[in-house]
């Protein structure tokens, strides 16, 4: 991938990150998408979503047309939406993550804040990033940054907080109620509570949470390892003493901090992001064949699996654990 298609794709997925984090804010004030106590069913596309049991409740339906409702209104709608989820990470990993998810945003964006304060993307890593940066650029880590850090993971955490609980109330109420200063003493404790809780989790354990915490990345990263021939970033091996110029650009710059150049048992919770191959794209922008780094499928997928060719003809990118 050259350098000018590296910095277009993450151009792209920026572009999707912020478009689907307007959405997931905007989805419950525009009724697209919303489950609303007061009512007790969901909303969808500004009209009600309920099971069809109201009939069955009253006596005026059978059991038998109240387990065809459960099973047409509410088992299917989520087989289907989780099966595209599972299918998508089958073939292509964890894309939602990496290319949509409101959370990982924000925790890409906070990574990068916290490496201008200090250095390093996390709290928990053990020494300082490289002041060089894959472009070639120098980075110059000031305490002054930090301020800005906290007031971000601060302001994302309360917009989250008020987020959620906008999809379980009244959008509308819940921002007269703010702005207002009127709200219940159950609207302060959700937003008060929420927005601490997910402010310690932006500060201090933002990709750790992704990694560990997160049940739908946890799906997905199921579903794609059980398809030894999905995407996943594969490493040119027969270049690898070129990675003896490079001060590690694409572990630098992974935002779960996982190493690309290796099996693919050891990423499990890649996110496509493709922020490796892009900056090994750019480390290696005067290299005739371009970086080492690539997304592979197929065939060329299971040497990432097992770290050794499978047949004669896989030459390509070629993945294995290095060092």
């Amino acid at each position: 991938m050259s350098v000018g298609q590296g910095r277009d794709l993450q151009a792209r997925r920026r572009w999707f990150q912020a478009g689907f984090f307007v959405l997931f804010v905007l989805a419950p004030p525009l009724d697209l998408l919303r489950f609303d106590l007061t009512q007790n069913h969901l909303i969808v596309f500004g009209q009600a979503w309920t099971l069809g049991l109201e009939a069955f409740q009253k006596g005026e339906s059978g059991s038998g047309e109240a387990a065809l409702n459960l099973l047409l209104y509410g088992f299917l709608p989520l087989l289907l939406i989780g099966g595209a989820l599972i299918y998508s990470a089958y073939r292509w990993g964890r894309l939602y993550c990496g290319w949509l998810c409101p959370h990982f945003s924000v925790v890409e964006m906070i990574n990068g804040l916290m490496l201008r304060a200090s250095g390093k993307p996390s709290l928990w890593e053990p020494t300082e990033l490289p002041y060089r940066r894959p472009d070639g650029r120098t980075r110059d880590p000031n305490r002054r940054w930090w301020p800005l850090t906290a007031l971000a993971a601060l302001f994302f955490a309360f917009l989250w907080a008020l987020s959620l609980l906008t999809y379980l109330l009244p959008p509308w109420e819940i921002y007269h109620n703010l702005f207002t200063g009127q709200l219940t003493p159950n609207q302060f404790r959700f937003l008060l509570i929420a927005t601490l809780a997910l402010f310690v989790e932006f500060m201090f354990a933002r990709h750790l949470f992704c990694r560990f915490g997160c049940a739908v990345g946890l799906f997905q990263s199921l579903a794609w390892m059980a398809n030894d021939r999905a995407m996943v970033v594969g490493f040119d091996t027969r270049r690898a003493r070129e990675c003896a110029t490079c001060n590690n650009a694409c572990d630098n710059v992974c935002p779960m901090r996982l190493k690309p150049r290796t099996l693919k048992r050891k990423m499990f919770t890649c996110t496509e992001c493709a922020q490796c191959i892009s900056a090994c794209g750019e480390v290696k922008a005067e290299a005739p064949q371009g970086g080492l780094l690539r997304w592979v499928d197929g065939t060329d997928a299971g040497i990432v699996v097992t770290g050794r060719p499978t047949t004669p003809k896989s030459g390509r990118a070629a993945g294995e654990e290095s060092k």
